[in-house]
């Protein structure tokens, strides 16, 4: 029998268990993912569901690629080979096409179906990097956090991009940066090196953060005179052995060197042009999908990346004042998903766009509480989180931004936000003492408990045992000398 104290540890017990599983917080990530999609997909007429998802390079290149035109076409027209994209996520939309059709409802169910199992596994590296981080509490709270943030849901099933995919790999590259650190396997680190591969194939913008983790993981192993640098080394040969066959190919058809992708002009362009000058002569201009798609069969990919390269240029050195408020637009729009967040939200027509607005600022904020926190405390792993928060944006403030590409970091920005929610609880952030080990430590002590008591009872019942028996025997032995020979 337990007394009301063990029950009532016991209770605690299970109910922090069912909070840190890892596979309820999946469930219930499926749960709102598949619940969002299916709301929304009786809301939108299904006409457009199958066409207007895919209208975006993306699409046309996986079209282009289902019906046997090779990777080309970006803008739909039949205009040749392109670089636009890296060829991972075009290829997947590809085979959907293949399978269920191009253009049609069942293949925008079945890209809306790969992102949101793309996204829900995204909890696990999360949980696991975050377990390591600061134990698992944070690791339960981030996992928790992802499975419910508005974002995670709504983005799967509104953008059929890479987005979703390169969020599950922006948390398995940190988690597997945290887990190499402590490896000496060159195994290991030729599977971090085919990671990184894939992972550039599937967005570059990644890529900025490479040399600094693996800088870190090359410091980390300081202590080491052999292959210190030699593991590392080999990890950035097995990724760039993975591009070479893309770069390769981008050589071959363009004759000059694009190592992943060639719209860094264009994208650039987008965001520094007329358009933003309010004292431009021409009050006409516009950017319109259908004038560039022309303008891009006219001139062909090389002419026309060099031609907005010189556009966006020219712009940047004629307008220098406004480049500094456009940054500042830029910033605003990647973490908060507008340049007047303020504004937008008391006008924003539904609670679903308030809650959005109020967590991306929320979680903006918590991010850089938890970099301080992690500083403060030391915390040795504060550098591989800090740099995908500090180093990816940086690119969207120079060229455009979209809430959808601050994406592939949150998990990492939920992480550190769960870390500032915890902050007060320092011993925790500083010793990374999970609360399971706690969990164990108290479940050890109650067995060790319930064990002495049964052993103390054992013992009294193994005396007075002895005693009987000693009286026993002194009975039976004057019975037997009492007894006639």
């Amino acid at each position: 029998m337990y007394s009301t104290g063990e029950k009532q540890t016991l209770e605690k017990q299970k109910l922090v268990a069912a909070a840190t599983s890892l596979w309820l917080i999946v469930a219930v990530a499926l749960a709102c993912r598949v619940g969002y999609a299916y709301h929304e997909s009786r809301v939108i007429p299904a006409e457009a569901l199958a066409s207007v998802p895919f209208e975006q390079e993306t699409g046309n290149i996986g079209m282009a690629l289902a019906t046997g035109k090779g990777f080309s076409s970006p803008t739909r027209r039949d205009t040749g080979p392109t670089a636009w994209l890296t060829p991972v996520y075009p290829a997947i939309v590809a085979g959907i096409f293949r399978v269920y059709g191009v253009f049609t409802l069942h293949a925008f169910y079945a890209a809306a179906a790969a992102n949101i199992l793309f996204s829900v596994a995204t909890c696990v590296p999360i949980y696991f990097a975050g377990k390591r981080i600061a134990g698992i509490g944070a690791a339960s709270l981030a996992a928790w956090l992802w499975a419910l943030f508005p974002n995670a849901i709504s983005i799967p099933f509104q953008w059929i991009w890479d987005t979703s995919l390169t969020a599950l790999i922006a948390a398995t590259i940190l988690w597997a940066t945290l887990v190499l650190a402590e490896s000496r396997r060159r195994r290991d680190w030729c599977a971090y090196g085919f990671l990184w591969g894939f992972a550039l194939l599937t967005n570059p913008a990644l890529g900025g953060v490479l040399p600094f983790l693996f800088g870190w993981a090359a410091y980390r192993g300081r202590s080491e005179v052999r292959g210190r640098f030699a593991r590392p080394a080999a990890a950035l040969a097995v990724a760039i052995l993975c591009c070479a066959p893309w770069t390769v190919r981008n050589y071959a058809e363009f004759h000059r060197f694009i190592p992943l992708r060639s719209n860094f002009p264009f994208e650039l362009w987008l965001g520094n042009n007329e358009v933003f000058d309010d004292r431009s002569p021409n009050i006409n201009a516009r950017i319109t999908r259908y004038g560039e798609a022309r303008r891009y069969g006219q001139l062909g990919e090389t002419a026309f990346m060099q031609e907005k390269w010189n556009l966006a240029t020219d712009f940047i050195r004629t307008h220098k004042r406004l480049e500094l408020r456009l940054t500042e637009w830029r910033f605003m729009e990647f973490w908060l998903g507008s340049s007047h967040p303020a504004k937008d939200f008391e006008n924003a027509d539904s609670m679903w766009i308030r809650m959005i607005f109020a967590l991306n600022f929320l979680t903006a904020i918590g991010s850089a509480i938890g970099i301080v926190i992690l500083r403060r405390a030391r915390n040795r792993d504060v550098f591989p989180a800090a740099v995908f928060v500090v180093v990816v944006p940086l690119v969207y403030y120079i060229t455009h931004a979209s809430l959808r590409y601050r994406h592939p970091i949150d998990p990492i920005v939920l992480i550190l936000t769960t870390i500032a929610v915890i902050g007060a609880r320092r011993n925790e952030v500083e010793n990374a003492l999970p609360v399971r080990d706690e969990l164990n430590q108290s479940t050890t002590h109650f067995v060790q408990r319930a064990r002495l008591r049964f052993a103390r009872q054992n013992h009294c019942s193994s005396t007075t045992s002895s005693r009987l028996n000693f009286r026993m025997r002194r009975r039976l032995g004057a019975t037997r000398e009492a007894e006639p020979e």
